[in-house]
């Protein structure tokens, strides 16, 4: 079905385009059409008659339908129906290419006509006419144009001339897609006008461009002219003169030339454009001087050409002048820092200096000459050079010099500079450099309120030039905080800014900074090196980067170290550091370690080194596990040594001392100092114990020391013989004796007329088992007259025996001895 109506629409295709041969197949029926070429979105109508001759059969009753590119037109469009005509009308045809065909509503349906319709726009006037001469053999006129919108169909263009003084018309035919024409010499003269346009023609119409008035020779662009010399006139300071001429096959030209001049002195630029006359026999055409130059200054012209209104020409080849010299004008500013202690006869200046806008050198070669007076002779002059700083000595109490500059013409006036002194002053606070763009830097400060401040001075230089040369300078006024360097700064180079406080008796002290307008990642990073190593710990090292390589400023190092196969570790270095120390290592292991550099535009590693921790030192460990051996023999043997003598023991857990051996002699307590009834011959007393009771009757003390069995827990764990409590024996083998003497009165003012009562008591502290054999078995109280028969009070021997001993040595109860002669002597 589709190839059927393909190969149909191909049949009334060929039939449309004109195509006919004995084969051609027929079309069933005629299709006609208002125009098969119409305007985008105009309307379109179309009819379609049935041929008696179709080979097709077509019953009368079935009816004819269109189709646009295959697609059915709804039957509101079908203006007139019958058995075997059919009309159509397309109110707005906007395809580009459609066919229309005409279809018979049979099974299947068949087209019997057709034809293809197509759309566009009327052709547009063509813009921006233009016509050049070229003057060169042979010479030529070439004309272009702008075809304007796409008309969308087949355009074809004609150029058409009209001379007017010879009254000849001349018209060229386009070859289709050109849209320029070259008109040659024979068809133009050059001092005649002529009228030019442009026609262009489609299917639906043309159209004409405006007609342009050309002198061929007006419309001529000329060859660069040559510059013969550039030199200064006579007696004219700031001028130059310039001779030329045409190229040789242009010289028959004997018109009145435009001629623009472009003279390039100090990387500035000026264009000057002049109109001259000339008599044409001569080929050179000087042109009025060139004024107000700059003195003594080279220049380096070119020059271009044109004829009236004609393109200009390309510019010439240069040519250098020198305009004449004269002396130097205009200020100088400078800078002036000096060095050295003013107590001394003489101090180091050095002087730096610039020209400001107002100065000219107006000559060539410029010198400068800086002198201890106004009036510079040879043995006034302290230096002269070409730089624009100089270094001399002058007495300490010079307050100026004078600075001039010199060139073959003269010496300017002179300029009085001050020498400053270097004052401890600080005037300048909070200084910041912060880029501005990559070749500028702002820098900005906080000023303190000084009464006698004048402005402050910047001063920058890059760090990795170091001749005083490149130093720069610019003054400020006393109310501005910031100042934006720029014109001599390069990207990733560091340079280094000052900023002086200028007051009216000295300089002040400065704040400085280094910065880069624009930061990248180092170019270079220096090699780590092992300085030490050790079983577990290894110190590494590395150089600075050279300043001409860091790009930016160094904010700090990092070091990726790590075993085989094992986990990366991070160590951070700040930048003024160069070494790190590595702990915590693997002895007799092998580590990679690489060093990271940072700025602020970037990160950069460099190479990777091994290294190998120490092994163990095994006169190290030898000497060490000796050293602990002979320590662990060593208190093995006092410790055996302090056990067989009971040393040991009692080192760590002193022995309560005897009473009955002791002496209150030697006791601690202040307090016993004023108890006057112990004799300071006796032996010394290690341990004894006095308790102070109120004042009470006797009677009362016994019944508090029977009804309070806690107030005794003082006294051990057992009370022998007590005359408190009869029959009661404490039987504590464990335990050691000591005593405790009671006083009725307070301890410290006994009464001597009382009897003292003793209390035995026995120790459970496990040392004090060695000292029971040295303690009596048993006491008596004994006085000066007599001997009481009382209960046994010390002694481990049992309380149902009383010994009434009157046979007592004293040698052997010195404590005792001591109370009965207190009792005599109180007596």
């Amino acid at each position: 079905m589709i190839s059927t109506r393909l190969s149909l629409i191909v049949v009334l295709l060929a039939s449309v385009n004109g195509e006919r041969n004995e084969d051609a197949v027929q079309p069933c029926a005629e299709v006609k059409t208002s125009s098969s070429v119409v305007v985008v979105g105009s309307s379109v109508s179309a009819s379609c008659t049935v041929r008696e001759d179709c080979p097709i059969p077509i019953p009368p009753s079935v009816p004819l339908e269109w189709q646009l590119d295959g697609k059915g037109l709804p039957s509101s469009s079908v203006a007139n129906q019958s058995g075997s005509t059919s009309t159509v009308v397309i109110p707005n045809f906007n395809s580009t290419t459609a066919v229309l065909t005409c279809t018979v509503q049979t099974s299947p349906p068949q087209i019997v006509g057709g034809v293809q319709i197509r759309t566009g726009y009327l052709p547009s006037v063509p813009q921006n006419l233009h016509c050049q001469t070229n003057l060169t053999t042979p010479s030529t006129m070439l004309c272009s144009w702008d075809p304007g919108r796409d008309s969308l169909l087949l355009t074809g263009y004609s150029l058409h001339t009209y001379i007017r003084d010879s009254k000849k018309n001349h018209s060229y035919s386009v070859p289709p897609g050109r849209r320029h024409h070259t008109i040659p010499r024979s068809d133009f003269t050059w001092y005649s006008n002529m009228e030019i346009y442009v026609r262009a023609q489609n299917e639906l119409g043309e159209s004409a461009s405006a007609a342009v008035v050309v002198e061929p020779l007006s419309a001529a662009k000329f060859d660069p002219p040559e510059i013969l010399s550039l030199h200064a006139p006579p007696k004219q300071y700031g001028c130059l003169k310039i001779r030329w001429q045409l190229s040789q096959h242009e010289a028959w030209v004997q018109d009145v030339i435009n001629v623009e001049v472009r003279l390039t002195a100090l990387n500035s630029v000026q264009l000057v454009s002049i109109q001259e006359v000339r008599s044409f026999e001569k080929r050179a055409r000087p042109s009025r001087p060139i004024c107000r130059l700059l003195h003594g200054t080279r220049y380096v012209g070119q020059m271009r050409v044109r004829y009236r209104q004609s393109p200009w020409s390309e510019w010439s080849g240069t040519r250098s002048g020198v305009t004449l010299e004269s002396a130097p004008t205009g200020r100088l500013d400078s800078w002036m820092k000096v060095s050295g202690d003013h107590t001394h006869k003489q101090v180091s200046v050095h002087l730096f200096w610039k020209p400001s806008k107002q100065f000219r050198a107006n000559g060539q070669n410029v010198s400068y000459v800086v002198s201890r007076v106004k009036e510079p002779g040879e043995r006034a002059r302290l230096c002269a050079t070409a730089e624009r700083h100089c270094t001399f000595r002058a007495p300490a109490r010079a307050s100026r010099v004078y600075l001039s500059s010199v060139n073959a013409a003269g010496r300017s006036r002179p300029i009085e500079i001050r020498i400053y002194r270097n004052k401890d002053y600080r005037a300048v606070t909070d200084m910041t450099v912060t880029p501005y763009d990559d070749t500028s830097l702002v820098v900005t400060w906080t000023s303190l309120h000084t009464p006698s401040l004048l402005g402050f001075m910047v001063e920058w230089r890059p760090l990795l030039k170091t001749d005083p040369a490149h130093l720069q300078f610019q003054s400020t006024n006393q109310t501005q905080s910031s100042l934006i360097i720029a014109g001599s700064i390069e990207p990733y180079k560091p340079y280094g800014i000052s900023v002086y406080p200028r007051f009216k008796d000295g300089i002040g002290l400065p704040q400085t900074a280094n910065a880069f307008s624009r930061q990248k990642a180092p170019s270079t990073v220096p090699k780590l090196r092992t300085e030490k190593t050790w079983q577990f710990d290894v110190e590494l090292i590395w150089d600075d980067i050279p300043l001409d390589e860091m790009n930016g400023e160094i904010q700090g190092y990092k070091v990726f170290y790590s075993e085989e196969n094992g986990p990366v570790r991070v160590v951070q270095a700040k930048p003024d550091k160069r070494r790190v120390l590595l702990k915590d290592l693997n002895p007799m292991s092998v580590y990679e370690a690489v060093l990271e550099a940072s700025t602020f535009g970037g990160s950069r590693n460099g190479s990777k080194i091994h290294f190998k921790t120490e092994s163990f030192d095994i006169v190290f460990v030898v000497t060490i596990v000796s050293f602990i051996m002979v320590m662990i023999s060593t208190s093995i043997i006092i410790f055996v040594y302090y056990s067989s003598r009971g040393r040991f023991k009692n080192h760590f857990c002193p022995i309560i001392p005897d009473p009955a051996n002791s002496s209150i002699k030697d006791l601690s307590t202040e307090s016993l100092e004023d108890i006057h009834f112990f004799n300071s011959k006796e032996p010394s007393l290690s341990q004894l114990s006095f308790l102070a009771l109120p004042t009470k009757s006797q009677k009362e003390e016994d019944d508090d020391w029977l009804n309070s069995a806690e107030d005794t827990s003082d006294l051990g764990e057992s009370i022998c013989g007590s005359p408190f409590i009869p029959g009661y024996c404490g039987s504590n083998s464990d335990s050691v004796p000591y005593a405790t003497v009671i006083f009725s009165s307070p301890s410290t003012s006994p009464d001597p007329r009382e009897n003292h009562t003793y209390l035995r008591s026995e120790s459970t502290q496990p040392l004090l088992e060695a000292e029971e054999a040295f303690t009596p078995k048993c006491y008596q109280n004994i006085t000066a007259d007599k001997i009481k028969e009382e209960p046994c009070f010390f002694g481990p021997s049992d309380c149902d025996e009383t010994e009434h001993e009157t046979d007592i040595g004293w040698e052997d109860f010195p404590f005792l001895r001591a109370l009965a002669l207190n009792d005599i002597e109180n007596e």
